[in-house]
């Protein structure tokens, strides 16, 4: 299996269309025909449904597109990290990012570690804590901004100062936006929008003792962006980490007692990084021990 024939497969996967894909990969439709049949003979299965003039991924056809993007990701960071001029720091550093008002100090971080080296280049993804380990673990990101609880026994790691609060996204025209603060009997009979990570939902259920049963959990969310937009059709309100970022018909009310969520910098231990990486890592910890 070449690394040009998964590139071919991606592309064809994307457009939806032999023709188009052919195009964009700049060779012959036959060509690209030929070379996809023969990848679905090599690996005895069939990868696309095709149509008269469309193709769609069979379910084995979805899971080697998640298979060889990671691949293809992992080529294009070997390039990033040595490719490098000795004199300059160089190279591009993927940091894995959950949603935590932590990303106000990295960014910081990022801006100032810019300022002394301008030729190193970020990127953020962002996710759950869960996602960003296994793209930790495939190498495709190289740092991990996660928020707790978390399991960090694989990592050497830097906790961050800024704690993240939690509380409850509601609309402003909703009678819990009378409330000061938000408690758990207060939730009995609403239905809620949480989150799924299974850790996370152990902290809640901690939190809300026994009232925790008595809930109405509506749905489980990852990102907050897409709970906000639920929150704001009526589907529930919103168990989630305060966010700056909120729609001018929503409200945030702490949670009383309060509960607080820290975070963690992380970076896989035993693992070869580059100077860049390495660069990095060091300046955060100096910055961050300062502040601290």
């Amino acid at each position: 299996m070449e690394l040009r024939v998964l590139k071919y497969f991606l592309m064809a996967a994307r457009e939806e269309n032999i023709t188009r894909a052919a195009e964009r990969m700049h060779i012959t439709q036959p060509t690209l025909s030929r070379q996809l049949m023969q990848l679905e003979e090599e690996l005895g299965t069939e990868l696309f449904k095709r149509n008269k003039h469309s193709i769609s991924l069979t379910e084995d056809g979805i899971l080697l597109r998640q298979r060889a993007q990671e691949i293809v990701d992992i080529e294009d960071k070997i390039f990033q990290d040595l490719s490098h001029n000795d004199d300059i720091l160089t190279g591009t550093i993927t940091i894995g990012s959950g949603e935590t008002q932590s990303i106000w100090e990295l960014s910081s971080l990022i801006d100032s570690f810019r300022c002394e080296n301008p030729n190193v280049k970020f990127e953020i993804y962002t996710g759950t804590a869960d996602d960003i380990k296994d793209r930790m673990e495939n190498g495709t990101v190289d740092i991990g901004l996660l928020t707790e609880p978390v399991d960090i026994s694989k990592y050497d790691f830097i906790r961050m100062q800024q704690k993240d609060v939690w509380g409850v996204f509601i609309k402003k025209d909703a009678p819990l936006s009378e409330k000061e603060y938000i408690s758990p009997e207060d939730l009995t009979g609403i239905p809620l929008i949480v989150p799924k990570r299974e850790s996370v939902r152990n902290e809640l259920a901690n939190w809300f003792g026994d009232y925790y049963d008595k809930l109405d959990i509506a749905v489980n969310y990852d990102l907050l962006y897409n709970a906000a937009a639920l929150v704001l059709g009526n589907a529930g309100a919103a168990v989630c980490l305060k966010s700056d970022v909120l729609s001018g018909e929503l409200c945030f009310r702490t949670l009383r007692p309060a509960l607080e969520t820290g975070a963690v910098f992380v970076w896989k231990k035993h693992r070869a990084v580059s100077n860049a990486m390495t660069a990095f890592i060091n300046y955060a910890r100096k910055c961050l021990k300062d502040i601290m």
